[in-house]
């Protein structure tokens, strides 16, 4: 401790100072255990992992420290967040500043926020505007898809990009409101009753994006959450984050952990829908060829009728039917020469692949003897031996001057 001499100095360095006021505040165990509560201002948080900031009210402000092995346990702070820092005040004797180390935060307002929402939360489950009773599940394939949310908000975007991706076949209707403020709840509550009353979708989706309980209180008003378990159509919530829980989502017949999940649980993935088309197109095939089988067995039994049964008026009465097979079978017949047809033109393209011709046109050439012999390897030639080279166009004849088996 800073111990003053017995004969008086003319002076005092900086450091003895500075050294002498930092143990004071240290010393003192009011400064040492210590809540301050302000506004969040100038944050750094430098690749040491500390973060720095500045607590400051209207009249005055103080530098704060937050060392690395205490971040972690502190909750997010950004610029204009309210908070009250607990710590212990020194000073920093290069800077000759007293400053605050920080080793917890809690956000202002937000225990007794909290509280009301607990009180509110027993109170309505109280009155079954919670039961599951009240749950209904949601339409497999949606006609309509209303969304209740700031027109203005990332939320609104991620949700049009998710239902544009997954299901393009719904009509979507977006109801503008305020999702945070004092008019917030007024204007989710009209929003939710002019849906239903005026375009009745078969789905709601009630979301906005993260923030603070603050930010995310007007989901928790008594009005929002009666709104959304009256409404006729069944309600998604997606509000704010996974970990984020309001009054409005345990009314809710669903709640989605954010505003994306809240379009992907209201409609079928793009790939389910097609999975579900090509069993139905399998039925119908297969529908389709146990028909026809039928109608080819009907057809039989009815000529071996004709046969077994010789009186002519039988046979005028049911001239009339004959014919009528008979253009099936003509239909049929058709088909199958058309099939045939194009079974001869492949074969025929086949055909036309293997032609030797073919081949010479892509630049071989066949060797023959005179007498036609097909050459197929250097030692049928002697030397002087006359040879016929035919070519795509035309022939050659050449003489054998040497030859090389390689």
């Amino acid at each position: 401790m800073f111990q003053p001499s017995l004969l008086k100095p003319s002076s005092f360095s900086v450091t003895e100072v500075t050294r002498y006021l930092r143990t004071l505040l240290e010393s003192d165990a009011v400064l040492q255990d210590i809540w301050i509560a302000g506004e969040v201002s100038n944050i750094s948080r430098p690749a040491s992992g500390h973060i720095y900031f500045t607590l400051k009210d209207s009249a005055a402000a103080i530098k704060c420290v937050v060392w690395r092995s205490t971040v972690f346990r502190l909750p997010d702070m950004q610029v204009g967040s309210q908070i009250e820092a607990h710590g212990s005040v020194s000073v920093y004797e290069r800077d000759g500043a007293y400053q605050l180390y920080v080793d917890a935060v809690r956000l202002r307002g937000e225990g007794e926020l909290y509280q009301e929402f607990l009180r509110l939360k027993t109170r309505l489950e109280a009155d079954g505007w919670f039961d599951e009773e009240r749950k209904r599940s949601l339409p497999e394939r949606p006609r309509t898809i209303g969304i209740v949310t700031s027109p203005t908000g990332a939320a609104l975007q991620d949700m049009l990009n998710t239902l544009r991706g997954r299901y393009c076949l719904a009509e979507i209707v977006i109801a503008p409101a305020a999702v945070q403020g004092v008019e917030a709840p007024g204007e989710i509550v009209a929003a939710i009753r002019r849906l239903n009353e005026q375009v009745h979708p078969d789905v709601i989706l009630v979301a906005r994006g993260g923030g603070s309980m603050e930010d995310l209180w007007a989901f928790n008003d008594e009005s929002v959450v009666r709104a959304v378990a009256e409404s006729d159509a069944p309600v998604v919530t997606g509000i704010g984050h996974e970990t984020d829980f309001t009054l409005a989502d345990f009314a809710a017949d669903v709640r989605a952990p954010t505003p994306t999940g809240a379009a992907v649980m209201a409609t079928p993935s793009r790939e389910d829908l097609l999975a579900e088309l090509q069993a139905v197109l399998q039925d119908l095939n297969y529908e389709l060829i146990s028909r026809l089988e039928t109608s080819h067995i009907s057809l039989r039994q009815a000529h071996s009728r004709l046969d077994r049964e010789s009186p002519i008026r039988r046979i005028e009465r049911e001239r009339q039917q004959v014919d009528g097979l008979a253009a099936n079978v003509e239909r049929g017949l058709r088909g199958r020469l058309q099939f045939f047809r194009m079974r001869l033109v492949n074969n025929a393209s086949r055909l036309a692949i293997l032609n030797p011709q073919a081949v010479l046109q892509r630049g071989y050439a066949l060797v023959q003897l005179e007498d036609g012999t097909l050459v197929r390897s250097a030692d049928q030639l002697a030397v002087n031996t006359r040879t016929v080279t035919r070519l795509a166009r035309g022939s050659a004849v050449s003489r054998v001057e040497s030859t090389r088996l390689d």
